[in-house]
């Protein structure tokens, strides 16, 4: 049986290229990953890496085998995470993230009750760009997240729909396409676009279509608001953050010839299998959960 410390030997020097890095991320000597890849190879009768030039690379059947490795180590980091979870309780703290946008009223009913409920429990709040989430909770940063949906998650991510958020076109009262009654995919094209957009490389994300052929982007949907209160632009922007500015008339709303209502970007709450909540966690979990999805549009 391949034991823990050679299977990640293993996947770390295939995610990172070599040995020496495998050996530094470990925290052992690069002599000590050689021998638990080659104790390895010998348990499996199979050559995983090929040495034959300065940097080893994957064979076939290294290629094969390193999904399964990252699984068992998975389930090692779950088994351990749960037994944890089990023995402690209630956890001593919780870190949660939410994207900026999402509307917070339902999230701040939900910790006003937490409160109440976990008074000894120390609670973090983040708030994150599109899509920064996924990469919080990969790092084990935050142990849940409410997020803008995406297609796929990575490997160990559960997910579940809680709502929708609306996208509201705005722009200035000075922009030339607040003088428009209806504005057409033409027009929008003639203005600057300013969109919300993931500052990871690993987990891109934006919020909203392109529409425009010139682009700014930013991470933080009220840098985008004042960039649009300056006039620099226009904007597809979630209803809280510019109902106030829109009912003040400080921003006006753009009415779209091609679309007779509001677009809808779906609301994850989200979670790793690779960090088990406690109880705490689980309270907050299902509070989310149970909220009714037109909550969200606020």
């Amino acid at each position: 049986m391949p034991s823990p410390e050679s299977l990640q030997a293993f996947v770390l020097a295939a995610e990172l290229g070599s040995f020496s890095a495998a050996a530094r991320k470990m925290k052992k000597a690069q002599s000590a990953v050689s021998t638990a890849i080659a104790n390895l190879e010998i348990d499996t009768d199979l050559q995983l890496f090929d040495r034959s030039s300065r940097s080893p690379t994957l064979t076939p059947a290294g290629q094969s085998l390193l999904p399964y490795a990252k699984g068992v180590l998975l389930g090692n980091q779950e088994f351990f995470a749960k037994a944890t979870s089990m023995a402690e309780g209630v956890e001593d703290k919780l870190c949660i993230a939410v994207e900026q946008g999402i509307n917070l009223t339902p999230v701040l009913d939900v910790l006003s009750g937490f409160a109440g409920a976990f008074p000894d429990v120390s609670l973090e709040i983040l708030t994150t760009g599109p899509n920064d989430t996924a990469a919080l909770l990969k790092e084990g940063r935050a142990m849940l997240g409410l997020m803008t949906e995406q297609e796929s998650y990575p490997t160990g991510f559960q997910f579940r729909g809680v709502g929708h958020s609306a996208l509201v076109p705005i722009c200035g009262p000075s922009h030339p396409l607040a003088t428009l009654d209806q504005v057409a995919h033409r027009d929008l094209r003639q203005h600057r676009q300013l969109v919300l957009r993931s500052r990871s490389h690993d987990v891109p994300g934006q919020v909203g279509e392109i529409k425009s052929a010139s682009i700014w982007y930013a991470e933080n949907p009220y840098m985008i608001l004042e960039l649009v209160l300056r006039g620099l632009g226009w904007a597809e922007l979630p209803l809280p953050v510019v109902r106030d500015l829109v009912r003040s008339k400080k921003l006006v709303r753009i009415r779209y010839t091609f679309q007779q209502s509001d677009a809808l970007e779906g609301i994850d709450l989200v979670w790793t299998e690779q960090h088990v909540l406690g109880k705490a966690g689980q309270w907050i979990q299902r509070q989310l959960l149970n909220i009714s999805q037109e909550v969200w549009q606020g």
